[in-house]
């Protein structure tokens, strides 16, 4: 499959936008059950004890009314005729086994039910909790590697906080309505047996309750299309919110240094307002339905009473049936209730599964060879550019027939003013991007013939904004790959100077990093991200303005260790930094996307174009830069860390010139020993 060279543009406002808002998808709803799949035998269980429970709670008043009132307190000939399911006969046969009246055994058979229906009850809910976290675990793992594989142009596009939005929030309104949907079982079984009941007690009182059925019917769809529209408002707002923290607290530096403090706040109110609004109405919709329902249950027995009661006098049915009667309004009445109550969690949860499902076949990934190309063991780093035009969308050329090759073992640099396209070029040698093929080759193969993942261990590249990852030290230079020793990763971070500060740490190369490395300097955070890099050994070396951050001393320390570094290997740097420009062999200058000039510094500067111009404008940093560069040894850098570190009183200049203190130390990776 060839890549794309330039990609129509694609509306990434549909991650958002393009759901049905169905109160229930009977098609998702299947999709989410795949993921119960592997827990049947529990969820199993779980039905099999809601069933065994749903009976008993109809049981229940059975015991009071055919049993208790009618056949102990007040016998009566007229429940003759009512099922009793052995309840009667299980009494007397108590009450003769135990010598006790019959009234203390119907009161044991009741207490004995209503245990075992809470019993029942207690582990329907516990199996079917855990049943439907376990499935719901695995739905929030392929969730999270569906987001781990979209390419880099997704999140150019979408905000990470509306991205976390379906990891968090809406994986747990998916457990609601998982969950839900057990327990309405486990009201909707008492449900029909009640209706059984009901009819075989009187049709006439049957029909005096089923009238309010369609009102509760017509109220529960007016309830439906109110909520879907308030349900849909609150996903909005709660995305909206989570996405707008988000980037508060990734910037809260830049708040606090700019003043934002009380804007941020107001901003972050005024939607926290809107979803506040849209909670409360919804909460004042579920409370005015649930009313609304209960009163429909007592005008229905308002009604029984008033009916039923003349018929008791008149002996057409007894006392018994009629309370038991009573009792079965209730079982009738709670599950219309509970359903809509589930609706609401209907209307949260189907959204929400909407958007889960919505990320994870979002169609959007770097494609894969088929028959990936077979690299050998060691590449030489050849890098070659043919031809590349590329843009993000058709009408926005970013590059525009850029030619260039690497020989192994060179040292390119490549600017270029700001938008020239520079990290566009490491973006395509990373294939982060699609585009065409035959355009960017190594060792005259073509990127797009190699597996990604085998592409990324030959390449390493560190960007201008480097990520430090929560965890030690030393999993921050190792990035869990086992094939990096823990003398590797210290001999990593020897190179690059970042030894000595990580000694200093409490822990040393076992101290715990916050998130992002924030409890270390920018250089700090820099020298781990060049550690990180260079001890996987890649074979070709990519450095995104690695050096925009680090103050000159830093530098100076860093090109010494990128000098031993880069020998023998293919290194691409895009730099402003005159110092990491002048030591590489050619220079790539790119303007507009296009290849301007190309040459060594002396070269450039000779020809006095747009690579002169930028000299220029860096002229002061440039001299700088020489005088500390002058005669500098590797003893003289290993003082520059100390001085850097513990500030230039406590050094003097006879410093700068004394023998290194640490012993030779070897390289695990092979070739000359390393002061």
């Amino acid at each position: 499959m060839s890549g794309q060279a330039n990609q129509s543009p694609r509306d990434y406002s549909a991650f958002d936008v393009e759901l049905t808002h169905q109160a229930l998808n009977i098609r998702l709803f299947g999709r989410l059950l795949k993921w119960m799949h592997p827990y049947r035998i529990t969820l199993g269980v779980s039905i099999a004890l809601v069933l065994l429970g749903a009976t008993t709670s109809v049981l229940l008043p059975v015991v009071t009314g055919r049993v208790l009132i009618d056949t102990v307190l007040l016998p009566s000939a007229a429940s003759d005729d009512l099922p009793d399911y052995g309840l009667v006969d299980l009494t007397h046969w108590l009450a003769d086994a135990w010598s006790v009246d019959l009234l203390v055994a119907a009161g044991v058979i009741y207490i004995v039910m209503h245990i075992g229906h809470a019993f029942l009850m207690f582990l329907h809910q516990l199996t079917l909790v855990s049943s439907a976290l376990k499935a719901l675990r695995d739905l929030r793992m392929d969730l999270f590697a569906s987001l781990q594989n979209k390419p880099i142009a997704f999140y150019d596009h979408v905000a990470v906080g509306r991205v976390m939005t379906r990891v968090s929030n809406d994986v747990e309104n998916l457990f609601a309505l998982l969950t839900g949907f057990g327990m309405l079982m486990g009201e909707f079984v008492p449900f029909f047996l009640a209706l059984f009941l009901m009819l075989h007690i009187s049709i006439e009182l049957t029909m005096v309750v089923a009238i309010t059925l369609p009102v509760a019917a017509v109220g529960t769809y007016a309830f439906r299309m109110v909520m879907s529209r308030i349900f849909r408002l609150i996903r909005d707002s709660v995305s909206s919110l989570n996405q707008y923290m988000q980037e508060d607290l990734s910037g809260i530096d830049v708040v606090q240094l700019s003043g934002r403090e009380a804007l941020n706040i107001d901003q972050y109110g005024e939607r926290n307002k809107e979803n506040r609004h849209q909670e409360f109405r919804a909460i004042n919709y579920e409370v005015l339905y649930e009313n609304f329902n209960n009163s429909l249950a007592s005008m229905a027995t308002a009604g029984i009473v008033w009916y039923g009661g003349g018929s008791v006098v008149q002996e057409s049915i007894s006392l018994g049936a009629l309370v038991l009667f009573t009792h079965l309004i209730n079982l009738m009445v709670q599950p219309v209730v509970m359903l809509g109550q589930q609706f609401n969690v209907l209307f949260r949860s189907m959204a929400s599964g909407e958007r889960i499902f919505q990320a994870i076949d979002w169609e959007e990934s770097i494609h894969e060879p088929k028959e990936p190309a077979q690299l050998p063991e060691r590449l030489a780093g050849e890098v070659e550019f043919r031809h590349v035009d590329f843009g993000y969308y058709a009408d926005d050329p970013i590059l525009k027939d850029v030619s260039f090759r690497i020989e192994p073992g060179e040292k390119l640099a490549i600017v270029g003013p700001t938008g020239s396209g520079k990290s566009t070029i490491i973006r395509l040698l990373m294939r982060f991007y699609d585009f065409r093929d035959d355009m960017i080759f190594l060792d005259g193969v073509d990127v797009n013939q190699i597996n990604s993942h085998e592409l990324h261990r030959r390449v390493g590249v560190v960007l201008q904004d480097f990520h430090i990852f929560s965890g030690t030290v030393r999993d921050n230079i190792t990035l869990g790959n086992p094939d990096i020793t823990d003398e590797r990763a210290e001999w990593a971070a020897r190179v690059v100077n970042a030894h000595r500060f990580i000694q200093q740490l409490p822990a040393g190369y076992d101290a715990e990093l916050g998130e992002r490395g924030k409890s270390l300097s920018q250089g700090q955070r820099q020298l781990l991200a060049f550690a990180r890099v260079l001890a996987a050994d890649p074979e070709i070396l990519v450095l995104d303005e690695a050096t925009a951050s680090i103050d000159t001393a830093t530098e100076l320390v860093i090109q010494d260790a990128l000098h031993k570094l880069t020998e023998g290997r293919t290194s691409i740097m895009i730099a402003h930094r005159l110092q990491t420009i002048r030591e590489c062999d050619r220079i790539l200058v790119l303007h507009h996307g296009v290849v301007h000039e190309h040459g060594t510094h002396e070269e450039l500067l000779a020809k006095k174009g747009i690579y002169y111009t930028l000299h220029e404008l860096q002229f002061q940093d440039a001299e700088i830069a020489k005088e500390l560069s002058g005669e500098t040894t590797l003893s003289d850098v290993d003082r520059v860390v100390a001085i850097t570190e513990t500030g230039w009183d406590e050094a003097d200049e006879e410093s700068l010139h004394a023998d290194p203190a640490e012993p030779e130390q070897p390289s695990p990776l092979g070739g000359e020993k390393i002061d």
